[in-house]
């Protein structure tokens, strides 16, 4: 299989660190022969590549950014250039990673005791361990403040009932980050698989994220040993899991434009070779006209993401810095997506290409962790000091 040339219009690559290209290379060669080859099956099949999971904890991908515990260490623009390469084979690949990194080892990093960080840090790093993140439920989605899961204190263990919908990686998580009222605060609690009361069920008829694990969680009279709260949620409320999402929407901000960049590809590529009225398609204006607005969008948000990780490791990152990031890449990748579909015309509803397959991905990818008009809402609020949620 060819090489994936990237794309840079503006040399991007020369603002970028040797090290930050050489790690963005390595996860673009394996995503090209050992992802691109078998995406499409699992994709149709609805199951997700789990042969990828301890290759991928091999080469570091999860928790990358986080310090000690056998993880990369990597700074924030390095991370970011993996989810992105990551996405450009498949939103499920790079939402298992973020997942795992962002949403799982990173409260445990930030929230939890010595104790829990020594035990399921290491073994998430490698892949042996899985996680999952249970904040979305049934009735309560961008409103996440109003759930209705909640955690009595029995003394010597916690009892946890409620529920927990649209959680990717839920049914093959052995442990599960769950948000819930403890007292009417929300605090997080580690909940492993095979603990009584917890059960799990695959969310399946989906068009969209085939090749992910997408589940519900669900507690009835859950006993928590309580030693598995997460110890440093217990007086910060909504701040635990809205940092969580911080650090997950940072990864789709760069992992959304990867899947664009593949969709631009694909039409490119399919433009130079498809003969139409004498010559390739490339050679139409309008044709071309969009190709040039494709890459423009692209160039904009890879300048958007490299500033958003330099404030991120300058310590300077706001969370409405990555609403932007987030809310641009997601809108723009999908409309990359839609129009590479309609260029390659009846090719594109096909599987032999991959512009359905992300554009399918990216209609999910632009919902979850915060819906295009929560992100447009989140930036209002900062340039006018004014809430619009209450």
């Amino acid at each position: 299989m060819d090489a994936f040339p990237g794309v840079d219009y503006m040399e991007l690559d020369t603002l970028l660190t040797e090290e930050e290209r050489m790690i963005r290379d390595t996860a673009r060669e394996w995503v090209t022969s050992r992802v691109i080859p078998i995406i499409e099956e699992h994709h149709e099949k609805g199951t997700f590549p789990t042969e990828l999971v301890s290759e991928m904890g091999e080469l570091g991908f999860f928790g990358a950014n986080i310090e000690g515990y056998g993880c990369a260490g990597l700074g924030a623009v390095a991370y970011g250039l993996i989810m992105q390469e990551l996405e450009r084979g498949d939103s499920g690949l790079r939402s298992f990673a973020s997942v795992q990194g962002g949403l799982c080892m990173y409260p445990i990093h930030a929230f939890g005791s010595d104790e829990q960080k020594d035990h399921w840090l290491p073994r998430m790093a490698t892949g042996e361990k899985i996680g999952c993140f249970g904040l979305t439920e049934p009735d309560y989605g961008s409103h996440a403040a109003g759930m209705i899961t909640k955690a009595e204190d029995k003394g010597d263990h916690y009892l946890l009932n409620g529920a927990k919908m649209w959680i990717t990686n839920g049914c093959v998580a052995d442990v599960a980050i769950v948000w819930a009222k403890l007292d009417g605060r929300v605090m997080g609690f580690l909940v492993e698989a095979g603990t009584p009361g917890y059960s799990t069920k695959l969310q399946k008829r989906k068009f969209s994220l085939r090749a992910s694990v997408t589940s519900e969680l669900i507690f009835q009279d859950c006993k928590i040993p309580k030693e598995n709260l997460l110890p440093k949620t217990e007086d910060i409320n909504m701040k635990g899991p809205l940092s969580c999402l911080t650090q997950a929407r940072f990864g789709i901000a760069w992992g959304a434009i990867g899947a664009g960049m593949a969709c631009y590809d694909a039409a490119l590529q399919y433009g130079a070779s498809r003969i139409q009225f004498g010559k390739p398609l490339n050679g139409f204006q309008l044709y071309q006209k969009k190709l040039a607005e494709m890459v423009t969008e692209i160039t904009k948000a890879q300048f958007l993401n490299l500033q958003l990780g330099r404030l991120k490791e300058n310590g300077k990152l706001h969370p409405s810095h990555v609403s932007m990031a987030k809310r641009n890449a997601c809108y723009w990748s999908l409309e990359i997506a839609r129009e590479a579909r309609d260029m390659l015309g009846a090719n594109g509803i096909t599987s032999e290409y991959v512009v359905g397959r992300h554009m399918c991905n990216l209609e999910s990818v632009k919902t979850y962790e915060g819906t295009h008009d929560i992100h447009t809402l989140i930036i209002g609020q900062k340039v006018t000091k004014l809430s619009a949620f209450e």
